[in-house]
């Protein structure tokens, strides 16, 4: 058999991801944070975007984007249309007709036909007060800084302020002192019983309980604060134990009180605080920014629309491209204008699309789920990705990443646009599905209604009860749910009810 070269030509078919298109997919699935440093990024590398709130550079030459290589750009240049069309997007104009949600377009510019540029949008909030609770939130002292400012007024002698000053960096968030106090007296060369009296010293700051080596400890305190701690509580203190088991024959036998007083005891432990550092934290408290907006208009639809005030504002600036182009003088010069230029394009185009793509998913959410918003958590519709996907002509993975770290505000609070999609449990005579969550609610309800031992409902009433109700559901899954929402079983809940009545 004759070995031989020949050439030969063949056609197929194959899904080619461009750098760009990757980058584009990347931008649906970025949170807020993540996008506006991400657009940062980019307006540090490439000098042919610009904010478009702030005011454009107007003294800049070719000789300074030429220090800059077209490595430090990080993309390559690729047609920008062809990302655009390899993106899963629905048409850019929904009739109103289709679905009973606004989405906040002008309606002038569709008319005139023109495209609306949702990351150029100008800023401002939706609606009003929208922020302002935002700058009136101030830095709260840590629990540390708390402790120190009380150890200045203590009137401690030097050598007790160098150790209680050890001794109060050792404290963690929930106000407990992780340091040995042996080691302590050790590592500083002074007496144990020295150390113990500062540590004495410290554990009467607010709050009270603060310093405790260990949970005894630190309900004692808060015991001694209010002057409550006697040897039946101390007895009991030193059987906690017992009490989390709620063995309440044993407890009587070691305190040594009838049922009535341990009730008495019981409660005073269950009112204090095992985490008298919980109320202090380090970090400013982080407020939820949502990514969408919806809000009941005066003839009962649902009005969807953006925040703008997420979305990054980029444009172009095409005059300082027209001046570099004309200025580039070498092939490495043209070159990397030409790919800024290219990039800068893309990105608008992106952010353009993906703010669009966001608010085609969301009012099909809203569509959707408007039983929800009107009448709360047990009208909750079984949701899926697939619907959804159908429902506006994308990928159900382009669905997944909109919905990826992105918030709604609605008029019943803020929540994550994957808390809307829920399985579905069946009915009991094949009539609508109903949701998991709202099953859950249901659960929830019951529990709650429960004020006697007689009204405790165990896995297999609620199973009955729901039944009743048109819900086909499994004791099994009954009990998942309800661990699930940390309710105790019914002999826990009975004996609950018991101690406390």
């Amino acid at each position: 058999m004759a070995l031989g070269h020949r050439l030969e030509l063949r056609q197929g078919q194959g899904l080619v991801i461009t750098p760009q298109l990757q980058q584009a997919i990347k931008l649906l699935q970025l949170s807020n944070l993540e996008l506006d440093a991400f657009v940062e990024a980019e307006l540090e590398r490439n000098p042919l975007l610009q904010r478009d709130d702030g005011p454009a550079e107007t003294e800049r030459t070719v000789e300074d984007i030429a220090e800059r290589t077209p490595e430090n750009l990080g993309l390559d240049a690729v047609s920008d249309s062809a990302a655009s069309q390899q993106m899963d997007a629905a048409p850019d104009d929904v009739s109103p007709g289709e679905r009973a949600t606004g989405d906040g377009a002008d309606p002038a510019a569709e008319q005139a036909g023109g495209q609306i540029d949702w990351s150029r949008t100008g800023g401002g909030g939706s609606f009003e007060g929208d922020g302002q609770y935002e700058e009136a939130l101030t830095r709260a002292p840590t629990l540390v800084e708390h402790l120190t400012e009380q150890l200045a007024v203590a009137g401690l002698s030097p050598a007790q302020n160098v150790v209680a000053g050890v001794l109060i960096d050792a404290v963690d968030d929930a106000g407990y002192l992780r340091a040995d106090v042996e080691e302590v007296a050790d590592r500083l060369g002074c007496d144990l019983a020295f150390v113990e009296a500062v540590l004495g010293v410290l554990q009467g700051f607010e709050p009270a309980g603060v310093m405790a080596r260990d949970v005894r400890e630190c309900l004692a305190l808060q015991l001694k604060d209010v002057n409550r701690y006697d040897p039946c509580i101390a007895a009991l203190l030193d059987n906690l134990d017992l009490l989390a088991r709620r063995d309440m024959n044993a407890l009587r036998k070691a305190c040594g009180v009838d049922d009535e007083d341990l009730r008495e005891m019981v409660a005073e432990i269950r009112a204090l605080t095992p985490r008298p550092g919980a109320a202090f934290h380090a970090d400013p408290p982080q407020t939820l920014t949502p990514d969408v907006h919806v809000r009941e208009t005066p003839g009962g639809l649902w009005h969807v629309e953006l925040n703008t005030d997420t979305l990054p504002k980029v444009l172009v600036d095409q005059r300082y491209h027209a001046r570099v182009s004309k200025g580039a003088r070498t092939d490495q010069e043209k070159t990397f204008v030409a790919d800024s230029f290219a990039t800068a394009n893309w990105l608008v185009k992106s952010l353009d699309q993906r703010a669009k793509t966001i608010l085609k998913v969301s009012s099909e959410i809203v569509r959707q789920q408007d039983g929800f918003l009107a009448y709360g958590v047990e009208h909750l519709r079984p949701l899926n990705l697939k619907t959804v996907a159908d429902a506006i002509g994308m990928h159900e993975s382009t669905v997944s990443r909109v919905t990826s770290n992105k918030y709604i505000a609605t008029p019943r609070g803020v929540f994550e646009l994957k808390y809307f999609f829920t399985s579905a449990i069946q009915a009991t005579e094949g009539g609508e599905a109903h949701s998991a969550a709202s099953v859950r609610h249901k659960i929830k309800a019951l529990v709650e209604a429960e004020r006697s031992e007689a009204d405790v409902h165990s896995d297999d009433r609620i199973v009955e009860i729901l039944k009743e109700a048109g819900v086909d559901i499994a004791r099994r899954t009954v009990a998942k749910y309800r661990e699930a929402l940390r309710i105790p079983s019914s002999v826990e809940r009975r004996r609950l009810i018991k101690e406390t009545a």
